[in-house]
C-alpha cells in the first residue's frame, strides 16, 4: 500500500512540475489549435469538403502536437540530475517510467481531447463524430505517449538529436493513425465501428504491457552513451 501511494505522490509532484513550466504543455495544445484552424481558413467555407477531412486534420495535428510533446519527456530531468535519481531508486524502474508517461499524458493529450470537440464542430463534424473522435482520442493518444517514451528514453544520451525522435516513432503511429481516421469515416457512414475500437483497445493493452520496460531499458542505455 505504501508502495502503490508513492507512486501517486510521484504522479502529484509531476503534474505540479509541468503546470509550473506552462510552455511545456502550452506549447503542443496551441500547435493544435493552430495547425487546425488554419486548415478552414485555406480551404474555404466548403462544409462538404471540411467534414470529409475533418478526421484526418485533427488526428494528424494530435499526432505531430504529442510528438513535440516528447521530447521533453526525459530531458529536464536528465539536465537536472533527476533522472539518475530514478535509474537508481529501489522502485520498480517500469513503475516509475509509467507513471512519468501517465502524468505527461494527462498533461498533453488531455487537454487535446478536451478541446477536440470545438474543433471538430469547427470542422462540421456531427455530434456522432465528435463523440467517436474523442473516444478514438482517449484511446490512441496513450499510445503515442508510450511509443514515445522508448523513443525519447533512446535519444536521451544524445545532443542536438534534431528530427531523430520524431523518424524514430512516427512509423509507429501509423496504425492508430489509420484506424482513428477510419473509426470517423466508419460513422460518417453510419457503420459499425466497434471492431475498430477493439482493435484500438488491443494496441493499447499491447502497448501498455511493454512499453513502460522497453523505456526503462531505453533510459539505460541512453543514459550510458
Amino acid at each position: 500500500m505504501r508502495e502503490l501511494t508513492s507512486y501517486f505522490v510521484f504522479i502529484q509532484a509531476e503534474l505540479k512540475i509541468t503546470l509550473r513550466q506552462a510552455f511545456s504543455w502550452i506549447t503542443p495544445l496551441l500547435f493544435f489549435v493552430i495547425v487546425v484552424c488554419f486548415f478552414p481558413l485555406a480551404l474555404g467555407p466548403d462544409t462538404e469538403l471540411l467534414q470529409s477531412i475533418a478526421p484526418s486534420i485533427i488526428w494528424v495535428a494530435a499526432m505531430l502536437a504529442m510528438i513535440i510533446s516528447m521530447g521533453s519527456l526525459f530531458k529536464i530531468d536528465a539536465d537536472d540530475g533527476f533522472l539518475d535519481i530514478i535509474l537508481l531508486s529501489p522502485r520498480s524502474l517500469t513503475m516509475l517510467v509509467f507513471c512519468k508517461i501517465l502524468s505527461h499524458w494527462i498533461m498533453h493529450a488531455l487537454p487535446l481531447i478536451i478541446i477536440s470537440p470545438l474543433l471538430g464542430f469547427l470542422l462540421h463534424l456531427g455530434t456522432k463524430e465528435l463523440v467517436v473522435l474523442m473516444i478514438t482520442l482517449a484511446l490512441g493518444t496513450p499510445v503515442f505517449s508510450l511509443i514515445g517514451g522508448v523513443g525519447a528514453g533512446l535519444i536521451i544520451g544524445i545532443r542536438n538529436h534534431g528530427l531523430l525522435l520524431p523518424i524514430l516513432i512516427m512509423p509507429f503511429y501509423i496504425p492508430i493513425l489509420i484506424f482513428g481516421t477510419g473509426t470517423i469515416h466508419l460513422a460518417e457512414a453510419n457503420q459499425p465501428v466497434l471492431a475498430y475500437y477493439a482493435i484500438m483497445a488491443a494496441i493499447l493493452l499491447v502497448t501498455l504491457a511493454f512499453a513502460p520496460l522497453f523505456t526503462g531499458m531505453a533510459l539505460k542505455i541512453g543514459v550510458n552513451q
